[in-house]
């Protein structure tokens, strides 16, 4: 964050502040405060869009190439599902999870750089860095979703098109995005250095993956792994995106409610953890 950009956000949250300071006023502040910094992270990747580009090719690689490989073997019965439509919703899943997993190693880096502590010093409630900063993780898994979507059409791959289902993939993207983007500052408000992010980043990284319901069925999974599926929100996430892609039968009270609760759950944690950090 540049000292304009600072002084900006500052004089916005200030003026709200100076014409009400009643409960709805505060309100009306802090949603001010949260897009004032979804705009800032926006501005950022508009500047530097070659880090979507990159991390675009990664579920390119999974779905060109696993999809199909294990199509053919055809090692587990996905029913009447072809493997590669299977798991494109899964593939979509992992990319949102791979962008919003890493996301806290850029607040560590900020820290280093001292633009961390001049956005704390702001007079922001901390829920208001955490919720911007998560919401603007699902922004750019939005553009990682795009692309994965567009290699699906391109390749031909036959999902369920519609506006309901698009309007419910972009919600999905962005609840899981806020989810692991909170997961990842909690992980980054704790680690003191990059190295040991990158670390935990991976530890998480491959559990989170490989205990959802991405790339099989859970009912195939071990009894252990099985109750891991079902606590993990990139599950239901891929519920959803299945759901609104593949079957057009979305579990939305359970996967919705479940996601909904467990962004509230990491942000307040979050929250709480920035408040009581000393950088």
């Amino acid at each position: 964050m540049t000292l304009k950009e600072h002084g900006v956000l500052r004089a916005d949250w200030d003026s709200i502040r100076a014409v009400d300071n009643s409960c709805l006023g505060r309100l009306a502040a802090w949603i001010r405060g949260v897009t004032a910094i979804v705009e800032l992270e926006v501005l950022k990747m508009w500047h530097d869009p070659t880090e979507i580009l990159t991390r675009g090719l990664q579920p390119v690689f999974w779905l060109l190439i696993f999809g199909q490989a294990f199509g053919q073997i055809k090692a587990f019965s996905t029913g009447d599902i072809p493997y590669q439509v299977y798991i494109t919703p899964g593939i979509l899943a992992q990319s949102m999870m791979f962008v919003s997993i890493f996301f806290g190693l850029a607040i560590i880096f900020e820290r280093d750089l001292g633009l961390l502590q001049k956005m704390l010093v702001l007079p922001l409630p901390r829920s208001v860095f955490v919720v911007g900063k998560a919401l603007s993780a699902g922004v750019r898994s939005i553009t990682q979703a795009i692309m994965v979507l567009a290699l699906a059409v391109l390749i031909g791959i036959p999902l369920r098109w519609s506006i309901i289902s698009f309007l419910g993939v972009i919600v999905t993207i962005v609840l899981g995005g806020m989810i692991f983007a909170s997961f990842s500052m909690a992980m980054a408000a704790l680690v003191k250095t990059r190295e040991r992010f990158m670390g935990l980043g991976q530890l998480f990284t491959m559990p989170f993956f490989f205990t959802s319901n991405a790339l099989y069925p859970i009912s195939i999974m071990p009894a252990w792994m099985q109750v891991f599926a079902r606590i993990n929100p990139l599950t239901y996430v891929v519920n959803l995106l299945r759901g609104f892609l593949v079957t057009g039968q979305p579990d939305l009270l359970h996967s919705f409610g479940i996601l909904i609760f467990d962004v509230i759950l990491i942000t307040v944690i979050a929250s709480r953890l920035y408040h009581t950090t000393v950088y």
